[in-house]
């Protein structure tokens, strides 16, 4: 099951005019769990952080969550940073079409990722489970935080939250890759997590599962069985609008019990840092 040829369907399709990126945006927003889950986590920053406010957004791929930043609080500066060029470049061109000018993207490899005390906030979602050298990462990101300056960390746990405790999605069993093949590890345990941001020096972590018993159900109706269809034929393009009204009630509800619950294991981990 492919994952990336799809997204990169849809950004061709999205990407025409920047009504339909800011649709694409606000589908993602409200489709994909992880982005309940940070999105709860930023307003509970918020909360405490008013005024200007320095923001990386470390992995930002196609600036989904830079957007939401940049639009909600015109004082956050908010820098993208990502190591794909085309992504940078066309970022950088549509926030500025949109007139978004508290954000800008660059280039970059996070682990030379070589700022002191300049954020106050670090976001790093879906980004982690990619890098090999994660506590070295983790010490880039302690760096670059200021004092009292906090990590956001999204990623799939070692629940199965990269899809690829599932026999039949490996690669030589049926000829097919796992959901996400391109992961450096399955996933992070709670106290995995924790101790690794502790060891890049951090003094206080909060670190909880997501995508519990609802989020599992809310996935596989939002995101797995779609791009399941689409993987035997782009014909389901045309089906998909319909399967979303009927399905979409329940996505939004499984995600609210989700985000409003606490889960003793998930397939997915929200860890929090401080500095």
């Amino acid at each position: 099951m492919k994952y990336d040829p799809i997204k990169r369907k849809l950004g061709v399709v999205f990407n025409k005019t920047p009504f339909l990126r800011k649709l694409f945006y606000r589908l993602l927003d409200v489709l994909l769990l992880r982005s309940w889950h940070v999105h709860k986590a930023l307003k509970e920053w918020e909360k405490d952080h008013r005024g200007k406010q320095q923001i990386l957004d470390a992995g930002s791929g196609f600036g989904q969550y830079v957007y939401y930043m940049a639009s909600r609080n015109a004082d956050w500066n908010i820098k993208g940073v990502d190591v794909k060029p085309e992504q940078v470049d066309d970022c950088n061109t549509f926030f500025h079409k949109v007139g978004l000018n508290n954000a800008n993207f660059e280039l970059g490899d996070l682990t030379r990722l070589n700022e002191t005390e300049k954020y106050d906030l670090v976001l790093s979602v879906d980004v982690m489970e990619h890098i090999e050298e994660d506590v070295l990462v983790f010490k880039n990101f302690y760096k670059a935080l200021k004092p009292g300056g906090m990590l956001l960390v999204s990623t799939p746990s070692d629940q199965g939250g990269s899809d690829s405790h599932h026999d039949h999605d490996h690669e030589g069993e049926g000829g097919e890759h796992s959901f996400i093949d391109e992961h450096v590890r399955d996933g992070y345990g709670v106290q995995e997590i924790a101790d690794k941001m502790k060891s890049a020096g951090f003094s206080k972590t909060e670190v909880h599962y997501q995508y519990g018993t609802p989020g599992k159900i809310a996935w596989k109706l939002s995101m797995k069985y779609p791009i399941v269809m689409l993987n035997a034929s782009y014909i389901f393009f045309i089906v998909l609008p319909f399967y979303y009204l009927i399905t979409m009630p329940f996505v939004l509800l499984f995600n609210l019990a989700d985000v409003s619950s606490t889960h003793k294991t998930g397939t997915g981990v929200i860890a929090k840092a401080w500095k």
